[in-house]
C-alpha cells in the first residue's frame, strides 16, 4: 500500500510505526473473513480493511468525523485479521495509533468521556473495584435476572502452598481478578509446587495497564506497567525465571512492555527483559515435565475449551492449552468457530454492549453445542463474560487441572 503521511505524523514515533504497518497491507481483505464485527454487521468499515483506510486517510490529512472514529471503537482488538493475515500486518499497532489521532481530532460526547474516566478510576485499583463487586454480590439474590447475570457470585480460595523451591516464578496479581475469581492463582501456584516451583505474587505489583491502555488513558497505563516493573525487578535480579500470567489478556499487554516503553530511557531495558520473561502459564506447563501431574490423575469431565482472543491471536498459543487437559485426562468437546471472539475485549462488554451480548450468545451456543459439564477459558474477562450468558459453571482451566491432579507427597 502506498502511502503519502501528512507533515503532522510524517517524523514521529508513531508516523513512522504507522508507514510502515500501512506498507505491508495489499488490500486482500481475506481479514475480513475472520472478523467477528464484519461478520455482525456486514460493513466495510466495520472489518480490518476498511478501518485501515480510514486510518490511512486520516494519517494522510483527510477530514476526521465521528463516524471515523465510531468504526474504530467498534473494533474488538481481538487481533483474529493478523492471525489470518498473509502479508503479517500489525494491525493492532495501527488500530493504536488511528484510535490516539482520532481521540485528538474529535472530542468524544460526555457520557463517553465520564464512562471511561470512571473504569479507568475504578477497574485497575482493587481497593476501589471489591467493594462495589462485593456490595453488588450482597446484593445479587434480590436483582432481576438480567442484572443478576451481570454480577459474578463471590468465590473463595483455596490454600496457597507455602513450600520453599529452588525455582522461583513471579505471577502477577491483576486487579479485577482477585476478587472475582481469587482461586485462580491459588490453584497455579499449588500446580507449580507439585513441579517443584515456588509461586511469588510481589508486593506492589497490581493492574498490568491494559484496562487503561485501551480506554483513552495510555499514560495512566505507561504508570501502571512502570509500577509492575519496579516491583517484580528485586525478585527478577534474584532469580526469578519467570513471570507467569494466569490472564491471558494481561500476557498480552505485558510481552508488550519493551515495545510500549521503548522511548522510555528510564524503564526500556528493563520493559524487553520484563516482557522477555513473561510466560502463559499454558506456556510454562508445556515446557514442563507434567507426569507428576498426570500419573495418577483420575479422568476429568468432559469440558468446553474457549481458547481467548489474548491467548490464539495475540500470544499465538493456540491449541497448547488444549493438549495439556487432553493429556491430563480431560475431554473436549468440538467448538464451532473456536477462532471468533467471546465479546468480552476488556471493557467492550461494557462500552460496546449492544455488539458484545450478540457475540456471547454466539460463543456461548458455541460452546454449550457438545454438551460438556464445564466451560473452561485462560482470561478472567472471557470467564466473567461467559458465566453471565451460560447456566454451565465456568472455570479457569487451571483450576479444574489442580483439582483433578493427585496432591503433593512430601
Amino acid at each position: 500500500m502506498q502511502t503519502a503521511l501528512d507533515d503532522f505524523i510524517r517524523h514521529t514515533p508513531q508516523g513512522i510505526v504507522a508507514d510502515a504497518v500501512l506498507r505491508t497491507c495489499v488490500h486482500c481483505g481475506m481479514c475480513n473473513a475472520t472478523c467477528p464485527t464484519y461478520q455482525l454487521l456486514g460493513d466495510e468499515l466495520d472489518g480490518p480493511r476498511g478501518r485501515i483506510y480510514l486510518i490511512k486517510q486520516m494519517l494522510e490529512g483527510a477530514a476526521v468525523t465521528r463516524h471515523t472514529l465510531t468504526h474504530l471503537d467498534r473494533c474488538l482488538t481481538c487481533r483474529n485479521c493478523e492471525t489470518t493475515c498473509p502479508s503479517g500486518v500489525q494491525y493492532h499497532k495501527l488500530l493504536d495509533i488511528g484510535r490516539d489521532i482520532a481521540e485528538q481530532k474529535i472530542k468524544r460526547n460526555w457520557l463517553d468521556r465520564v464512562t471511561r474516566w470512571m473504569l479507568r478510576a475504578i477497574i485497575p485499583y482493587p481497593a476501589r473495584f471489591t467493594p462495589l463487586l462485593r456490595s453488588g454480590q450482597f446484593f445479587r439474590p434480590l436483582l432481576p435476572v438480567f442484572l443478576k447475570r451481570s454480577v459474578p457470585p463471590r468465590q473463595t480460595a483455596d490454600a496457597w502452598p507455602t513450600t520453599a523451591h529452588a525455582r522461583q516464578m513471579l505471577v502477577l496479581e491483576g486487579c479485577a481478578q482477585p476478587a472475582i475469581a481469587p482461586n485462580i492463582n491459588a490453584a497455579t501456584a499449588r500446580v507449580l509446587d507439585r513441579l517443584g516451583i515456588r509461586l511469588i505474587a510481589a508486593a506492589g505489583a497490581g493492574c498490568c495497564g491494559a484496562a487503561s491502555h485501551h480506554t483513552s488513558g495510555k499514560e495512566q497505563g505507561l504508570d501502571f506497567a512502570r509500577r509492575n516493573i519496579d516491583a517484580w525487578w528485586p525478585h527478577i535480579e534474584s532469580g526469578a525465571e519467570a513471570i507467569a500470567m494466569t490472564a491471558s489478556g494481561c500476557g498480552v499487554h505485558v510481552k508488550e512492555y519493551g515495545q510500549l516503553l521503548k522511548n522510555d530511557r528510564a524503564y526500556a531495558a528493563q520493559a524487553k527483559k520484563i516482557s522477555e520473561l513473561t510466560k502463559d502459564i499454558g506456556e510454562i506447563l508445556m515446557n514442563e515435565n507434567l507426569s507428576k501431574l498426570v500419573s495418577g490423575a483420575k479422568p476429568g469431565p468432559k469440558v468446553a475449551f474457549h481458547c481467548p482472543c489474548s491467548l490464539q491471536h495475540g500470544q499465538k498459543l493456540n491449541g497448547i492449552v488444549e493438549k495439556i487437559l487432553c493429556e491430563s485426562g480431560f475431554t473436549l468437546t468440538a467448538v464451532p468457530d473456536a477462532h471468533l471472539c467471546c465479546g468480552s475485549a476488556g471493557t467492550y462488554s461494557i462500552l460496546q454492549k449492544e455488539l458484545s451480548q450478540r457475540l456471547l450468545r454466539n460463543k456461548v451456543a458455541a460452546l454449550e453445542s457438545g454438551r460438556p459439564a464445564a466451560i473452561v477459558t485462560a482470561n478472567i474477562g472471557c470467564l466473567a463474560h461467559l458465566q453471565g450468558g451460560t447456566t454451565l459453571p465456568v472455570h479457569h482451566w487451571i483450576e479444574i487441572l489442580d483439582a483433578n491432579t493427585p496432591p503433593l507427597s512430601r
